[in-house]
């Protein structure tokens, strides 16, 4: 048996990002890829290059040595869009490879869900549920089931969850909260060694039940915020005239699928170890890269041009949700329109706005969301509930003519301005260090509701 403990490659240094690790070999990149270093198992990664000032030449990566797996993800892929129509290429190439990380389970960290998600009826997303249950690993389809069914169906050799209608489970927020309780069990499902644990039997003894399983999770309308994080998200649409799929018959057309599905379980079979070893770089980071990384790891061991059709997938759809939660009502959005408002006010930037001008600002704003968000619009409670939510408080502020009013100081804002909406209007990171630092010299202070 070959040895796994390798040196770097000496090339690795002069070849351009981004890298595809040798199957196998930990530690060593095929040809013509590297500049962020992948590490390995045990391998010290602060001698990796800096990150280029270019990180988006995904598109210029050259195809690599092909295994049988390359051609066993471009048989599935082509049968995938002979029934199922989805958004975008990239779309397609993501579920492709998340069928295939299915059958490896045991080799991740983190088990990315599949969010399949649409803005009405007739999006496709439940065939598109139908062909994932044919061809993922161990496949356990749920709709309506209770926590507790579902727990206790996951065991340390995980199947993989298919959620349908998850519409009827999170679709209002009085149904979300009936559910809390799944929605708990799938978030802690997306990280190894989260258990759940219950008493059973007469004498109520304790017991932990794994939780760790990927799942694909299809509904009307998005996700609670914590699922669609963990998510790979496919935004599903109606077909336009003109575009057709072959009608999904599943006695007839199961055997093909069973096929591709055992091929591709038979190939991975050998390959769990090497998987457990490979930690490519990615194209992005923090939680997208944890959820997206045993995609490019079945991608640079199938080789062909799935190296570079994973990475690409990854960037576009990571910022395109990044842009989707900036537009959101929600979330971040609240804070970059925040930014804007007072980076308009005047030059300098205003110390401090009172409630009073922040809501006639984002109110009167005919292109956000907030003169809707409720009658007469965004009230000084929604504003506060949702800014707390950031760790920012409203506190007295001193106008012009010395009066005080409740208000918002710039400098609480600053931290999460960088952290949130760093390309709006980017701020200083010295005025931060020293804003946090006056924070926390001057204690919370007195607080309180816009």
């Amino acid at each position: 048996m070959e040895s796994t403990s390798h040196q770097p490659d000496p090339a690795a240094s002069t070849v351009s990002w981004p890298p595809v690790a040798k199957a196998g070999k930990p530690g060593t990149y095929l040809p013509a890829q590297q500049a962020l270093v992948s590490t390995a198992c045990g391998h010290d990664a602060e001698a990796a290059p800096a990150e280029p000032a270019v990180p988006d030449r995904t598109d210029l990566m050259p195809d690599t040595e092909a295994t049988e797996g390359a051609d066993l993800l471009a048989q599935l892929k082509a049968r995938i869009a002979k029934f199922v129509i989805l958004p975008s290429e990239e779309a397609l190439d993501a579920a492709t490879l998340w069928v295939a990380a299915t059958h490896l389970q045991r080799s991740w960290q983190h088990a990315p869900r599949l969010a399949v998600v649409g803005p009405a009826k007739r999006c496709g997303k439940s065939r598109l549920l139908d062909v994932l249950t044919e061809t993922v690993h161990q496949a356990l389809l749920t709709v309506n089931s209770s926590p507790a069914a579902v727990f206790r169906s996951i065991t340390e050799e995980p199947p993989t969850l298919l959620v349908d209608e998850a519409d009827t489970i999170f679709g209002s927020p009085k149904m979300a909260e009936k559910n809390e309780e799944m929605r708990g069990l799938l978030n802690a499902g997306h990280q190894r060694d989260r258990y759940v644990l219950r008493v059973v039997g007469n004498d109520h003894t304790p017991r932990k039940f794994p939780t760790f399983a990927m799942a694909a999770i299809a509904g009307i309308g998005d996700l609670p915020d914590t699922i669609m994080d963990r998510s790979i998200v496919i935004r599903m649409r109606r077909r336009a005239e003109g575009e057709t799929v072959s009608p999904y018959r599943s006695e007839r057309d199961k055997p093909g699928f069973h096929e591709i599905r055992d091929r591709i379980a038979r190939w991975t079979a050998p390959l769990a170890d090497r998987a457990l070893c490979l930690e490519p770089a990615m194209p992005v980071e923090d939680r997208a890269a944890d959820t997206w990384e045993p995609l490019v790891i079945v991608a640079d061991l199938a080789g062909g041009p799935w190296p570079r059709l994973a990475r690409q997938a990854c960037r576009r759809m990571v910022d395109a949700e990044v842009q989707a939660e900036e537009d959101n009502p929600g979330g971040a959005r609240i804070l970059a329109d925040i930014r804007r408002i007072f980076h308009a006010a005047s030059e300098p930037e205003p110390d401090s706005m009172t409630t009073g001008q922040l809501l006639f600002a984002l109110n009167g704003n005919d292109e956000a969301p907030w003169a809707e968000s409720a009658r007469g619009g965004l009230t000084p409670r929604a504003l506060g509930a949702m800014l707390r939510e950031f760790g920012i408080t409203s506190g007295n502020v001193r106008l012009g003519d010395g009066t005080q009013r409740k208000g918002y100081t710039r400098h609480k804002f600053l931290d999460a301005w960088r952290r949130y909406c760093p390309t709006v209007h980017p701020t200083s990171p010295a005025l931060t260090a020293t804003a946090t630092a006056t924070d926390e010299s001057a204690g919370t202070g007195a607080g309180g509701r816009g």
